[in-house]
């Protein structure tokens, strides 16, 4: 039995220890001859590891939300919003004013019968959510402000919502291990992204930043059969209009199809002449409402493309009613404040469209995924950009892997001279250790950052404690005159509480240093983490099975060199 018991357990060692190697060594392709050679591990080791910014190189951008014109743009819908669900409910509502400047967001209603503005209130507030924003009636005027603390609140949420975008964008766009975190004070709404390895900068900050307002509105028109009503000219537009444009219409280019497919030269037609269209407000539904966006091939090819999307239940349904109640009439898709299709309703449509335009694959898979990831609620700013070079990040590899390699000769030696034969035990379950530390971190498809290496160091220390602790153990018991057998079980039965408490506890700090840093502190704390994990299994088992093969060669052991 005790002869199985050990051939088990070398098993797991030696498959653990293979697979680990292949993981950090081996090729992540079809293997051949060549990889096998020593370049060939060489450039296995350096594609296997993603290297963060500090070691990789890459880009550096701090961003600021524009909170300010957030909270301006809620004012204003619901100011909108407000007037007309008043309107539509036969108020007595005349017009509606905004005050929309830093510390001060303010929505008045002026209605021509003072006796009915509580009724007026009344109606609005079941359409419009002013939820928290402070009422007040006097005389004809109603009014809502946004108070200070409110104010505060959302413009954290807007960031915060901004941060998620952000984050799904760039997962979305492929960039490994990005930071992405806020970045100084709560009340600068600035948002810090570094991308290890981005070779293409302005197609990411373009992703980022990229609008994604999409809307469904009915464009002012005669229905169909006769043509949508277009104007060559937004001054033509807003003539239209008696010459201002009303808080309830908006003029927007119609674009449709403007731009090339594949192939075709990036740059749109500048002699194309643009039209305008006049578009009822608020909208019918917007981005807000938005369930799903992909780009789909409208010939079966990769040179005419289309994003098809679909509406969230309650969009659905305000849709569904709006194009049941509008058959003939003329809709918009608005993207970004133009107008990218117009087609008159057939019929009732529920939770299904589509945005025309001859897109390029490229350009239509980016728009489905801004899309998809939601609207910005603010437009973001750029504030500093910067491109580290992959020079620093070669340096720093250098330092971090000379005193890697620094400290573990040293304690190889150390362990040796000490330690005598058992130090060759310690050695083995420490190479065992790194090799199956970096392995995990391959496998977990986390990035080593410049503080990840010092974690790996640390962890090399931690690893060497645990077999000190053991080892020492083991010459007491050896002291106080136990046989061999008996002062090697005893060494590791009784260090192993020792062990254990040492390693939770750190890993308890490793795992709040997680939770709570950013960046590179998170990188140090993965590595510790894993580190500390894998010395359980190194510094007791591995170690231990060692032990036990000699044992196993000479059960009367007399003398242990320690």
């Amino acid at each position: 039995m005790k002869n199985t018991g050990l051939l088990i357990r070398t098993a797991i060692i030696v498959v653990i220890a293979l697979v680990g190697i292949y993981v950090v060594f081996g090729p992540r392709h079809s293997p051949t001859a060549a990889d096998f050679t020593l370049e060939g591990i060489k450039n296995n080791l350096s594609e296997n590891i993603n290297l963060g910014l500090d070691l990789k190189g890459g880009s550096h951008l701090v961003m600021r939300v524009k909170t300010d014109e957030y909270l301006k743009t809620l004012t204003e819908n619901n100011a909108q919003a407000a007037l007309t669900a008043a309107q539509d409910a036969k108020m007595p509502a005349m017009e509606n004013r905004i005050t929309a400047e830093p510390g001060n967001y303010q929505v008045d209603i002026i209605v021509s019968d003072p006796s009915q503005a509580n009724a007026t209130v009344e109606e609005i507030k079941k359409k419009v959510d002013f939820f928290n924003w402070t009422e007040s009636i006097d005389g004809n005027t109603i009014s809502w402000s946004l108070p200070v603390q409110m104010q505060e609140l959302l413009k954290r949420q807007a960031v915060d919502q901004a941060l998620k975008i952000i984050e799904s964008r760039i997962n979305a766009f492929g960039v490994k291990e990005p930071t992405l975190q806020k970045h100084g004070a709560e009340s600068a709404g600035q948002i810090l992204l570094q991308m290890p390895g981005v070779d293409d900068p302005e197609r990411v900050k373009n992703l980022i930043g990229a609008e994604s307002n999409l809307t469904l509105m009915k464009i002012v028109s005669p229905p169909n059969p006769s043509p949508v009503q277009t104007y060559p000219t937004e001054d033509a537009a807003r003539q239209s209009l008696g010459g201002t444009v009303p808080p309830n219409r908006k003029i927007f280019p119609y674009s449709e199809r403007d731009e090339p497919t594949a192939g075709a030269s990036a740059t749109p037609d500048p002699n194309r002449p643009k039209s305008y269209v006049v578009v009822e407000y608020p909208a019918i539904v917007d981005g807000s409402e938005l369930r799903d966006a992909a780009a789909t091939s409208r010939t079966g090819s990769d040179r005419d493309f289309e994003i098809s999307f679909s509406l969230k239940p309650a969009g659905a349904q305000k849709f569904g009613d709006w194009t049941g109640k509008n058959i003939g009439n003329y809709m918009a898709v608005v993207l970004n404040d133009e107008v990218k299709s117009a087609a008159y309703i057939r019929s009732q449509i529920f939770d299904q469209g589509q945005i025309t335009g001859r897109f390029t694959k490229q350009s239509a898979e980016d728009l489905a995924l801004t899309l998809k990831s939601g609207a910005l609620p603010a437009k973001i700013e750029y504030q500093e950009e910067r491109t580290v070079g992959p020079s620093l990040g070669a340096d720093s590899i250098r330092a971090g892997v000379s005193a890697s390699l620094a400290g573990l000769v040293f304690i190889i030696i150390f362990m040796l001279f000490y330690y005598r034969g058992s130090g060759i035990n310690a050695v083995i379950a420490l190479l065992l250790n790194m090799i199956l530390t970096a392995a995990a971190l391959i496998t977990m498809d986390s990035t080593l950052t410049l503080p990840g290496i010092a974690g790996f160091i640390l962890g090399i220390g931690m690893a060497v404690d645990a077999n000190v602790l053991i080892f020492e153990r083991m010459r007491e018991e050896i002291r106080d005159g136990r046989e061999i057998p008996k002062a090697i079980k005893n060494g590791f039965d009784r260090a192993f509480i020792t062990i254990v408490d040492s390693n939770v506890t750190t890993i308890i700090a490793g795992v709040i240093l997680y939770m709570y840093g950013s960046g590179p502190i998170r990188g140090f704390a993965v590595t510790l983490i894993l580190a500390l994990l894998i010395n359980l299994f190194t510094a007791v088992f591995v170690s231990r099975t060692i032990f036990m093969w000699l044992l196993e060669r000479n059960p009367e052991m007399k003398k242990l060199s320690i």
